[in-house]
């Protein structure tokens, strides 16, 4: 069974920086899609950024782009998202996601990690 763990959360003032790392177990994740959502207090979950399992392919939503940068180290069965110029609206708990089969970055993910708080402060 594929276990995803989050770490690297915290607290940060705005326009700083914070980078999150996700460890896959279980099984290795060189051929799977990987994925960060977020979901802030009363919204829904959103895809930030997705990357292919080569990292030649990312995704990133709108409201991220060119402050996050997703990358992936196969080696390491680990998964990171650079946050930079970080802004209130970030505020959300962060999810590491897995997509095991083919197929768009954006969509389909089939497994998830518990989630690691980002709080920033005004």
């Amino acid at each position: 069974q594929l276990q995803l763990v989050e770490s690297g959360g915290g607290l940060v003032q705005a326009g700083g920086s914070l980078r999150l790392s996700c460890v896959a177990s279980g099984r290795t994740v060189i051929s799977y899609i990987m994925g960060w959502f977020r979901q802030a207090p009363g919204k829904e979950r959103e895809l930030v950024a997705g990357i292919s399992w080569s990292g030649d392919s990312t995704y990133y939503a709108d409201s991220v782009k060119g402050r996050f940068t997703i990358s992936r180290d196969n080696a390491k069965n680990t998964v990171y998202l650079q946050m930079n110029s970080l802004k209130p609206e970030d505020t959300a708990v962060y999810y590491c996601a897995a997509k095991t089969y083919g197929g768009s970055v954006r969509y389909g993910y089939n497994y998830w990690g518990q989630g690691t708080q980002v709080t920033v402060s005004s």
